[in-house]
Protein backbone atom coordinates (compact mmCIF):
# COMPACT_ATOMS: atom_id res chain seq x y z
CA UNK A 1 0.00 0.00 0.00
CA UNK A 2 2.29 2.62 0.89
CA UNK A 3 4.85 2.10 -2.26
CA UNK A 4 1.65 2.82 -4.32
CA UNK A 5 0.34 6.34 -2.63
CA UNK A 6 4.04 7.18 -2.13
CA UNK A 7 5.37 9.99 -4.35
CA UNK A 8 8.70 10.65 -3.49
CA UNK A 9 10.53 14.28 -3.30
CA UNK A 10 7.67 16.54 -3.90
CA UNK A 11 6.86 19.61 -2.32
CA UNK A 12 3.79 21.06 -0.10
CA UNK A 13 2.19 22.91 -2.84
CA UNK A 14 2.14 20.36 -5.19
CA UNK A 15 1.20 17.55 -2.56
CA UNK A 16 -2.04 20.35 -2.02
CA UNK A 17 -2.28 20.77 -5.89
CA UNK A 18 -2.57 16.98 -6.41
CA UNK A 19 -5.25 16.77 -3.16
CA UNK A 20 -7.22 19.30 -4.81
CA UNK A 21 -7.79 18.43 -8.45
CA UNK A 22 -7.79 14.83 -7.63
CA UNK A 23 -8.68 14.01 -3.85
CA UNK A 24 -11.76 14.53 -1.95
CA UNK A 25 -12.11 14.37 1.90
CA UNK A 26 -10.08 11.90 3.01
CA UNK A 27 -7.67 11.61 0.40
CA UNK A 28 -4.51 10.79 1.36
CA UNK A 29 -0.43 10.42 0.00
CA UNK A 30 2.80 9.78 0.96
CA UNK A 31 5.71 11.73 0.17
CA UNK A 32 9.64 12.82 1.69
CA UNK A 33 9.56 14.85 4.33
CA UNK A 34 11.44 18.42 3.45
CA UNK A 35 12.81 19.35 6.83
CA UNK A 36 13.46 16.01 8.50
CA UNK A 37 15.98 13.16 6.37
CA UNK A 38 14.78 9.84 5.98
CA UNK A 39 11.11 10.78 7.67
CA UNK A 40 8.02 10.50 5.76
CA UNK A 41 5.10 12.89 5.68
CA UNK A 42 1.34 11.50 5.50
CA UNK A 43 -0.98 14.26 3.81
CA UNK A 44 -4.87 13.91 4.13
CA UNK A 45 -7.16 15.63 2.64
CA UNK A 46 -10.32 17.55 4.75
CA UNK A 47 -12.41 19.81 3.45
CA UNK A 48 -9.90 22.87 1.57
CA UNK A 49 -7.12 21.70 3.85
CA UNK A 50 -4.23 19.47 4.15
CA UNK A 51 -2.56 17.54 7.03
CA UNK A 52 -0.06 16.59 6.99
CA UNK A 53 1.80 14.05 9.86
CA UNK A 54 4.87 12.96 9.84
CA UNK A 55 6.34 9.22 9.67
CA UNK A 56 9.37 8.44 11.13
CA UNK A 57 11.84 5.44 12.07
CA UNK A 58 13.18 4.74 15.48
CA UNK A 59 14.95 1.27 17.15
CA UNK A 60 13.65 -0.22 13.46
CA UNK A 61 10.26 0.48 13.78
CA UNK A 62 8.06 3.40 12.26
CA UNK A 63 5.63 5.49 13.75
CA UNK A 64 2.90 8.79 13.22
CA UNK A 65 5.11 11.65 14.99
CA UNK A 66 2.59 12.91 18.00
CA UNK A 67 1.82 15.48 20.41
CA UNK A 68 4.17 14.95 23.92
CA UNK A 69 0.88 13.82 25.93
CA UNK A 70 -0.17 10.96 23.62
CA UNK A 71 2.40 7.51 23.09
CA UNK A 72 3.54 6.61 19.59
CA UNK A 73 2.31 3.68 18.31
CA UNK A 74 5.55 1.77 16.46
CA UNK A 75 4.60 -0.84 13.45
CA UNK A 76 7.44 -2.99 11.72
CA UNK A 77 6.33 -1.48 8.07
CA UNK A 78 5.11 1.41 6.76
CA UNK A 79 2.44 -1.05 4.89
CA UNK A 80 1.66 -2.03 8.33
CA UNK A 81 1.07 1.28 9.78
CA UNK A 82 -1.10 2.68 6.79
CA UNK A 83 -3.20 0.09 7.57
CA UNK A 84 -3.81 0.29 10.59
CA UNK A 85 -5.07 3.58 10.28
CA UNK A 86 -7.40 2.95 7.55
CA UNK A 87 -9.03 0.66 9.87
CA UNK A 88 -8.97 2.94 13.05
CA UNK A 89 -8.09 6.51 13.22
CA UNK A 90 -6.83 7.79 16.41
CA UNK A 91 -8.42 11.05 17.68
CA UNK A 92 -5.77 13.39 16.97
CA UNK A 93 -5.55 12.36 12.98
CA UNK A 94 -7.75 12.92 10.07
CA UNK A 95 -9.08 9.02 8.61
CA UNK A 96 -7.28 7.50 5.91
CA UNK A 97 -10.32 7.10 3.76
CA UNK A 98 -9.04 7.07 -0.13
CA UNK A 99 -5.53 6.67 -1.05
CA UNK A 100 -4.19 8.90 -4.01
CA UNK A 101 -2.58 6.47 -6.38
CA UNK A 102 0.67 7.24 -8.07
CA UNK A 103 0.22 4.68 -10.54
CA UNK A 104 -3.97 5.53 -11.18
CA UNK A 105 -2.83 9.07 -11.92
CA UNK A 106 -0.31 8.75 -13.94
CA UNK A 107 -2.13 6.20 -16.29
CA UNK A 108 -4.63 8.45 -16.30
CA UNK A 109 -2.31 11.56 -17.17
CA UNK A 110 -0.26 9.51 -19.64
CA UNK A 111 -0.97 11.70 -22.37
CA UNK A 112 -0.67 14.89 -20.81
CA UNK A 113 2.36 16.26 -18.19
CA UNK A 114 0.19 17.69 -15.25
CA UNK A 115 2.90 18.85 -12.77
CA UNK A 116 6.42 16.64 -13.03
CA UNK A 117 7.24 12.99 -14.17
CA UNK A 118 7.09 11.09 -10.40
CA UNK A 119 9.85 8.94 -9.40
Amino acid sequence: MFRSIYFGTIGKDETEKLLEIYGRDGSFLARDSESVRGAFCLCVRKGNFVHTYRIYKSAGKWAVKTPPTVKPEFFESLDQLIDCYRRVTPDNMVPLLYPLEKTVLYDRNQQKEILHTWK
